[in-house]
């Protein structure tokens, strides 16, 4: 009988474990810092084993291929990472990605520029995330993973306020958070768009 620990792992392992890096983070148990480090490694991971040490100090956090495993825990931190409830942009452009922290509600303003907000490995502070999207002559993309639910609520005026075809097939479960998007765009445009996460993005890119 094979060894579990060194059965290769699915794409959807790979995300429910970075759902749980998220919540461990959004708990305080580990720091962004940290958070962003066992995302790359959990993207990177082949077989079960290559996640123990990744989830070994989170409380209940393991696969089942995974508990019978024995690393050392590491200590966990508090969360430190940049938090931002708003995002602006008047004739230019502001970009919000990797690890950072939204809040329950942001508030994005863009005239005449270009707004990004890549959620993708963001820390949420809430299970709903509601985003006020403000885009006038200008344009405000939000991105998303497989794992998140969407609302979108806005208003096009002589513009777009809409979601765009997924380029990833939505994963959603009870525990997927939710982000609500409102607002208006005035002769501009607010798209939302399911994405693969950035990692997976990154390898697509590579020679083979």
């Amino acid at each position: 009988m094979n060894d579990p620990e060194q059965l290769r792992i699915s794409d959807d392992d790979r995300h429910r474990v970075a759902e749980v890096l998220r919540e461990a983070a959004g708990e305080g148990r580990i720091d962004l810092d940290e958070l962003d480090e066992r995302l790359e490694a959990a993207y990177a991971a082949k077989i079960y084993a290559d996640l123990v040490p990744i989830l070994a100090d989170l409380p209940d956090a393991q696969l089942p291929a995974v508990r019978a495993a024995s690393a050392p825990a590491r200590a966990a931190g508090s969360a430190t990472g940049r938090r931002y409830d708003s995002s602006l942009s008047i004739m230019g452009g502001q970009t919000r990605k990797g690890v950072w922290e939204i809040g329950p509600e942001h508030q994005a303003f863009t005239m005449m520029g270009g707004i990004d907000l890549d959620l993708r490995e963001a820390v949420f502070g809430a299970d709903e995330i509601v985003i006020t999207a403000i885009a006038i002559m200008g344009g405000i993309d939000i991105y998303v993973n497989a794992h998140t639910k969407v609302s979108v609520e806005g208003v096009g005026i002589m513009g777009d306020f809409d979601q765009a075809r997924d380029k990833v097939e939505a994963q959603l479960g009870p525990g997927s958070p939710t982000v609500r998007v409102k607002g208006v765009a005035l002769m501009g445009g607010v798209t939302v768009k399911r994405r693969p996460m950035p990692d997976e993005e990154r390898r697509k890119r590579l020679p083979r």
